[in-house]
């Protein structure tokens, strides 16, 4: 199939990409990487009758580390943001989930700010965004806001961005010393949308773990944090009760039964990852924090 017809603009500043969004509201869609919106658009699910494509604004693709956070522009790549180290360094979390979004090829294109505004419940990096506490930097002709993760995402496919706001910058948070990070999704094929996924954050101080928490892909409706510290804080990594903290993980997630996979055996797997991937966050802090220690 091929899109219903369409208006294209390819505006050069995010001033006109905006004004053209004023004018046409929800008749208006945005490209940036296209990867999720061009199928959309080939299998006509959306019809709008302006495409704004804003790959010719200059100053969206750049990356910044800086104590707080790891900002993006909205033309930054999944592969641009998964090969950066500063970014890995300061946040690993990212390349650990990029390295599970779809195929290099689609990652060579795609943009990380696109798809979390995308807002799909089975994407990864929606789940990081709010995992460490992220901020969605959204544009208007009334002016630039910033969302918190956890009021960004409304339901499956929907965000809170303004028909007439482009998503230009998303900043996603660090972690305090000692904080490791894992993430892993199963799928019927690697590349294919996940059956379940989890990111996982675990804090470990003085030899215990001190926080600990998950988001989850394809799991909930919108991405959301777990906080699991009630079951590991005050345990050693090697001591701690993974089975619990699974425990409180099934209980929690609410997914769905599709053709792929029924919503209790996506329970389930989501208990697994959780047991599996619990450890290997503690020890990834354990070793965080004597690297620290050892570059003071």
């Amino acid at each position: 199939m091929k899109p219903s017809p369409f208006e294209y603009h390819a505006p050069r500043s995010i001033d006109a990409a905006v004004a053209v969004l004023a004018e046409v509201g929800h008749d208006g869609k945005v490209l940036a990487g296209g990867q999720s919106l061009i199928p959309i658009l080939n299998m006509r699910l959306a019809s709008p009758a302006h495409l704004v494509d804003i790959n010719r604004v200059s100053g969206l693709d750049t990356v910044e580390v800086t104590a707080e956070h790891v900002r993006i522009g909205a033309l930054v790549r999944h592969a641009q943001l998964e090969h950066h180290d500063g970014a890995y360094a300061a946040q690993p979390l990212l390349r650990q989930a990029l390295l599970n979004v779809a195929h290099p090829v689609i990652r060579n294109r795609g943009t990380t700010v696109g798809s979390i505004a995308h807002a799909d419940p089975s994407g990864e990096m929606p789940s990081v965004l709010v995992l460490t506490a992220g901020v969605v930097e959204a544009t208007s002709v009334r002016g630039t806001r910033e969302i918190p993760a956890a009021e960004f995402f409304l339901g499956p496919l929907e965000s809170c961005l303004a028909e007439d706001e482009v998503a230009t910058a998303v900043r996603f948070g660090r972690f305090s010393p000692g904080t490791g990070t894992a993430f892993q999704e199963i799928a019927r094929r690697h590349g294919d949308y996940a059956l379940a996924g989890m990111a996982a954050v675990v804090t470990v101080r003085d030899g215990v773990i001190t926080e600990a928490g998950a988001s989850f892909v394809s799991l909930t409706a919108t991405p959301d944090i777990l906080d699991l510290s009630a079951a590991l804080a005050g345990a050693t990594p090697e001591d701690a009760d993974y089975a619990a903290a699974a425990a409180l993980v099934r209980d929690h997630v609410d997914p769905d039964a599709d053709i792929h996979a029924s919503a209790e055996y996506r329970r389930m797997l989501a208990g697994a990852i959780a047991e599996r991937l619990l450890p290997v966050a503690a020890r990834r802090g354990i070793r965080q924090r004597s690297e620290q220690e050892a570059t003071a």
